[in-house]
């Protein structure tokens, strides 16, 4: 694992907690960001892209926001899995995952590769 790899899973980690802490209806250990950040990472990597595949034309017709929604559903997964990582319902996972977007998306523009 390269040094720019681990400082962005640190940052994953972190965006999870910060995300939690100013979002009622989603809780989350420590220990269970931990877990999350890998859970979540596999998720997206594997059931995400078939995902996004089977909901091509609505996210045409919504111009990529459909996204969003998936994001939300990938997040509200892994909560369904993860002890100590609680999502109340599928709109506080969107918000979460609206949010943790933005996060992830600064932290890409501020460790360009």
């Amino acid at each position: 694992m390269g040094k720019n790899m681990l400082l962005r899973w640190g940052l994953n980690i972190a965006g999870i907690l910060v995300t939690a802490y100013f979002i009622e209806g989603f809780e989350v250990t420590f220990a269970a960001a931990i877990i999350g950040s890998i859970i979540l990472g596999l998720v997206n990597a594997t059931l995400r892209p078939l995902l996004l595949i089977l909901t091509l034309p609505i996210n045409i017709l919504t111009l990529g926001l459909f996204t969003l929604v998936i994001n939300g559903l990938m997040l509200w997964t892994v909560s369904e899995v993860i002890k100590g990582f609680d999502i109340s319902g599928f709109w506080i996972a969107f918000i979460s995952a609206l949010i943790m977007m933005i996060i992830n998306s600064v932290v890409s523009m501020l460790l360009k590769d």
